[in-house]
């Protein structure tokens, strides 16, 4: 049995022309197919038109025509996301709707990867983004908006799904690289390698897939940075291998194994304060996966049992934790269990599925934390959709239970109503939650900070976060217009954030806290207009107000504008163009010496060419940041430094 939602949308063009062209949605309502699957939304097939969630889709075709490094990369340009630089050594993070990164749940095929008390997100830990082989990934889907009712914590801004390409019967294999180089600055040459090879070892019945990757990135230098000698973006080497078989033991039943292994290695010279000088960030992870799966298409249901691995190894020679250790190269390692199984089915006329899951983290660290430390959770949900005349309704709710923080209920409901095969009106309110990390929450870790001046450890008195999020929006889609707009709010209360210095406040010893309340508030623009056959417009804006409404003020690193633009021009049948532009406005940043400061807005233009050399052989190639944009002075004084100029070529070879 196949348990879709038949209300179809057309293939992914991406967004433009905003709230502008929803007037003209009633000149064209010409009826679409179901492509661009999105399955995050309710773990059943929608279109993005009948997803029950804000969502965007960025298919493998999308993620082959820029140099693409990692999950930042791949979803910068669309609508509600902030690609925020979260340290001063070119480390990046995913925010959704104006809220920090760690409101993003990442996952893989529904799998969330998580190593955020290995390396902890006031160290940039974007060692997540960079989990997978981008050459693996058929798609990635962002749902913007809280999804705590199927996935539980950390979900209170919204997920990044990864859906890793799938094995088939016919045999393909291709190799690709690429090449990035700045115009300024010195050093910051990137090599990037991938192959894979695909195909059934046994017919009809064992299907594999190889896929391996390999980045050197050198380190950047740039005149913008505080310090002579410091990096601007740090040395990375990695390499990752991919591998996974599907035994399809009759027309219903397949077992899925992958095993996936990554060496991520990053070197920067970095200056946190004149009291330290330029000192050395030497930061080794490995990270080995695996999972195993049952899923079953029965006459009346579909099920899913499955058992997933993921252990996590941080050897940390930073020199700014070093010394606050005696010179001792911090060890981590992060082992999280997961085992949970789910059913599907139709029952009176309703789509009825629920499921179970339990997790366990165990973690221990040689320079923090008395011993070993294991924690335990539990959930259940249930979702039911069905339909009142016009009206697709979603309803859900999961439980949750942490063996430390107790137990979360979190409701979800939402309904899109059909005004036409292509025109919806979608909205809906949902209640979410997030338990404090280990290294938040354990007063035996402590972490080095203001900039080498002080610590910052656990508190044991934390309490969980919990949001109320509400939305409503109208979307309009056909072969060559799509327009949108949404309108978003989240109230959190209990916010964790860290304690800073600040001016007549520097104590040696500091904690993490709850605030009271902070609310997110603002609205999404979005659409695309294809001009002719070989011409396309698109483009998104978003507004967004996040205050601290204890205090009063803005919350740091959110622009309350971001806006982006894209021409896509089939010049040739073989020759693809596409330019770029990108808006990111005003923000408050965190300074030590100055406290919360206003850094002013910037923008950057991007152009690639893509051509089709030959029926195997693609060519690509163009230019980022194509003024040489640089960020003002508020950001350079915290290094937060936008790369320059910089020329990348590569090519594909497909069989």
């Amino acid at each position: 049995m196949q348990l879709v939602r038949r209300i179809s949308r057309p293939r992914h063009l991406s967004l433009t022309l905003l709230g502008s062209l929803l007037p003209l949605a009633a000149l064209a309502d010409t009826p679409v197919t179901l492509k661009n699957e999105v399955i995050t939304a309710t773990q059943t097939a929608h279109s993005e038109l009948s997803a029950p969630a804000s969502v965007s889709v960025v298919t493998r075709e999308e993620l082959d025509k820029l140099p693409v490094y990692n999950l930042a990369d791949a979803v910068k340009y669309l609508p509600g996301v902030h690609i925020n630089p979260s340290s001063t050594y070119g480390r990046k993070e995913i925010k959704l709707r104006g809220m920090d990164s760690d409101y993003t749940l990442l996952l893989v095929n529904g799998r969330r990867i998580n190593s955020r008390d290995v390396l902890t997100s006031e160290y940039a830990n974007d060692f997540d983004l960079s989990s997978i082989p981008m050459a693996a990934i058929e798609r990635i889907e962002v749902i913007r908006g809280p999804m705590s009712s199927l996935y539980g914590a950390d979900a209170i801004g919204g997920v990044v799904n990864v859906i890793l390409r799938q094995a088939g019967n016919q045999t393909r294999g291709g190799v690709a690289y690429s090449y990035e180089t700045p115009t300024e600055g010195d050093g910051g040459d990137s090599h990037k390698t991938s192959g894979y090879i695909s195909g059934a070892l046994i017919e009809d019945k064992l299907l594999g897939n190889l896929i391996v990757e390999g980045t050197d990135k050198a380190a950047w230098r740039s005149d913008q940075t505080v310090a002579r000698g410091a990096d601007a973006a740090e040395h990375r080497q990695d390499a990752s291998a991919y591998g996974s078989l599907s035994w399809l033991l009759d027309e219903r039943q397949t077992i899925d194994l992958d095993i996936t292994h990554r060496q991520d290695d990053r070197v920067a010279n970095w200056y946190p304060s004149a009291r330290y000088g330029v000192i050395q960030n030497d930061q080794e992870m490995e990270r080995t996966s695996f999972g195993l799966s049952h899923t079953g298409r029965w006459d009346s249901f579909n099920s899913r049992v499955r058992y997933y691995y993921e252990d996590v190894e941080l050897a940390d020679a930073s020199a700014l934790m070093t010394r606050f250790n005696n010179g001792i190269v911090g060890q981590a390692e992060q082992q999280n269990h997961t085992v949970d199984g789910q059913l599907s089915g139709v029952v009176a006329n309703q789509l009825v599925t629920v499921g179970a899951e339990r997790r366990r983290t165990e973690f221990s660290h040689n320079q923090n934390l008395g011993t070993e430390t294991n924690v335990d959770q539990y959930a259940l949900y249930l979702q039911d959709e069905f339909s009142l005349g016009q009206l697709d309704v979603t309803l859900g709710g999961r439980w949750d239970h942490h063996e430390v923080f107790g137990s979360e209920f979190s409701p979800r409901a939402y309904g899109v109503y059909n005004l036409t095969d292509n025109w919806v009106i979608k909205g809906g309110v949902g209640k979410s939650f997030k338990a404090p990390a280990i290294y938040q929450s354990d007063e035996t870790y402590s972490i080095a900070a203001c900039q080498g001046g002080c610590r910052v450890k656990g508190n044991a008195e934390l309490k969980p976060e919990t949001a109320v999020s509400y939305e409503i929006g109208t979307l309009y889609q056909n072969e060559r217009l799509e327009a949108g707009i949404t309108l978003f709010q989240t109230e959190i209360d209990d916010m964790i954030i860290s304690d800073r210095w600040r001016a007549g406040y520097r104590p040696p010893v500091m904690t993490y806290t709850n605030i009271s309340k902070a609310r997110i508030r603002g609205y999404e623009l979005q659409g695309r207009y294809a001009l002719n056959d070989v011409l396309g417009l698109r483009g998104n804006y978003t507004y967004s107000d996040a205050e601290d409404r204890e205090a009063e003020t803005p919350l740091n690193n959110t622009p309350q504008h971001l806006a982006s633009l894209g021409l896509d021009w089939q010049a040739l049948p073989a020759l693809a163009l596409n330019l770029d532009y990108q808006y990111v406005g005003s923000q408050w940043l965190s300074t030590p010496a100055s406290g919360s400061q206003e850094s002013g807005a910037f923008h950057t233009l991007n152009f690639g060419a893509r051509y089709q050399a030959t029926n195997h052989l693609t060519l690509n190639g163009g230019l980022n940041n194509l003024t040489n944009e640089k960020r003002d002075n508020v950001a350079q004084s915290v290094d937060n430094i936008l790369m320059g100029r910089t020329l990348f070529v590569g090519f594909n070879y497909d069989i």
